[in-house]
Formats: structure tokens, sequence, C-alpha cells
């Protein structure tokens, strides 16, 4: 019921457009900030009260860090149209990978280690591209509770979004990738509404769960859709709905349409190797998919 409520609250929330600044907002992009960064620096970390970040439309080059902060934090991105990703104005991007860091956090586009965080139509995008041995580079690390993120974009290769701890939200948003390109390891995350792109590739994986104990972390892909990217070339069947990064993995796709490019099969081991599937929950409610044509209420076997 949470999640429930968290949509509506999102989905009401705001009119149809956001042009100008909410009333006590840091504006960046305007006369006070000229990066996100300068605006989160000055904010009141012992503030118990909300606090607001208002960006107006344009690219940031640059790497966003929110540290932990006592009150609520809210940032929105400039936008003619709020009820979805498709009117974006405002882009973060910035380019890192694994290789020149010493963990993957570091290597976000926008990491978010405060509670009671909101975020509205903005797009997050880490520019660096494949590689076989640093190719994990974030988008997001969202890594704690208490987060929602509506109406966003979220690119990358490999590990797009890391949800790794506490109640998430996502709704109506974009997520694009090719290799466990949705993971995290202890999060209670729902994907609500959300458009999910996968990239040119011969084998790819959407989630990576890395649920390590019989805990009350779970990913919920509800309501959403899943295809190619536009323009994209990716052969039937080459890309998998997860795979288990840890041997509790947990992962639902449930009302969610999908196109022939995810395997009949739906899940994959981790590695043949390494299966880890010793007590995952794999599942598919409701699925609606072309070349299918049922609605599937059991497990999906898994696959080597």
């Amino acid at each position: 019921m949470l999640t429930v409520l968290w949509v509506l609250s999102f989905a009401t929330g705001l009119g149809r457009a956001l042009i100008s600044p909410p009333s006590g907002a840091l504006v960046v992009g305007g006369k006070d900030y000229a990066k996100i960064q300068d605006a989160v620096d000055v904010l009141n970390n012992t503030l118990t009260k909300e606090q607001l970040i208002f960006i107006e439309a344009g690219t940031h080059h640059e790497q966003v860090d929110i540290p932990a902060f006592s009150g609520p934090l809210t940032v929105y991105g400039y936008s003619e149209d709020v009820s979805s990703y498709t009117d974006n104005q405002v882009v973060i991007t910035y380019s890192d990978a694994l290789a020149n860091e010493d963990n993957d956090f570091a290597t976000a586009t926008l990491r978010v280690r405060t509670s009671d965080f909101k975020m509205y139509n903005v797009d997050v995008k880490n520019t660096y591209w494949q590689a076989d041995s640093d190719g994990q580079a974030l988008a997001i690390s969202a890594e704690v509770g208490n987060h929602g993120y509506y109406g966003c974009g979220f690119y990358r290769y490999q590990d797009t979004v890391l949800a790794e701890t506490g109640s998430q939200l996502y709704a109506k948003c974009y997520i694009e990738g090719a290799t466990d390109f949705i993971f995290g390891q202890r999060a209670a995350a729902w994907f609500d509404g959300c458009d999910i792109r996968v990239l040119g590739a011969s084998l790819g994986f959407v989630t990576a769960s890395g649920r390590s104990s019989n805990d009350t972390s779970y990913y919920v892909i509800n309501n959403s859709t899943v295809a190619t990217v536009d323009g994209a070339e990716v052969p039937d069947g080459a890309y998998y709905l997860g795979r288990p990064w840890r041997e509790y993995a947990w992962v639902v796709f449930q009302g969610t349409s999908m196109s022939e490019v995810i395997n009949p099969a739906g899940w994959s081991v981790w590695s043949t190797t390494d299966p880890q599937t010793d007590h995952v929950t794999f599942d598919k409610i409701s699925l609606r998919k072309k070349s299918f044509g049922e609605h599937l209420l059991t497990f999906f076997p898994l696959t080597a």
C-alpha cells in the first residue's frame, strides 16, 4: 500500500508543467548556482524540514554526490509536462567506470546517500561505454531508503540503476542498459509504469538481484514495458529478465509488456560454474508477451 500511495502522491503532487522554481528552492542554472553540486554543498545538513533544489533546463556535465541530510530533500527538473520523462529538459551527464574507482558507488553520475529523497523529471547519464573489464559504470547509486524518482531517465550500458537499500520507488521512468542494469542487494524497490529499454547486444540481463539472505528486500517491475532501444539491432531472445547475483535473489515482473527480445526461458543462472540458484524467487505474473499469448502464474525455469 505504501508504494501505491507514493505513486498517487507523485502523480497528483505537481501540475502538468514545472517551469519556475517552487518557493524557497535553490535554483541551478540561473543567477544562483552554476552547478548542481554547488547547490547541494550549501544545503543545511542539520535542518529537519524539507529542502528544495530546482534545476533550469540544460545539460550539466558533472558528477553529483548528495550526502546525508537530517531532513527531506526534493530535486525538481524543469519540465513543460511532468507526467512522464518524455519532455525532460534537464540532463546530468558524466563519464566514469570501475577501472578508475575503488567501487561501483563512486562511478555514479548521481550518488544519493541521504534518505527521504525525491527527484522529478531529470535525466541521468553515464557516458562511459562498454568494456570487457571495466564496464561497470552507474548512472545512479541510490544507497539508502525512502527514495522516490518520478519521470526520470537513467542511461548507461552496465549497472545503470543501483537500488541498494531501503524502500525505493521508480515511477514512469525510462531505464536503459544491457548488462545487469537494474541491480542492488537490500532494497525493496518498486518500478511502476516504467519503460525499460535494452541496447544492442547478443546477450543481456535486465536485473541482477544481490539479495544474500531471507530478508524482506525485493525488486518488482510492475505495469511496465520491456523492448529494444529505438534503432538498436538485437536478436530475438537475446535478453533475460534477470540473473541471480546472490543465492536469495528475488525479482518479479508483473503486468508488464515485453517484446520478442526477451528469451522465452525468462531467467538465467549467474554463470555455468556458479549458478547461484539455491534460494531464488524469479517470477512473471500476468505477463503480456507478444510471442507467448498466455498469462503465466508459475515460476520460469532457470537456464544455463
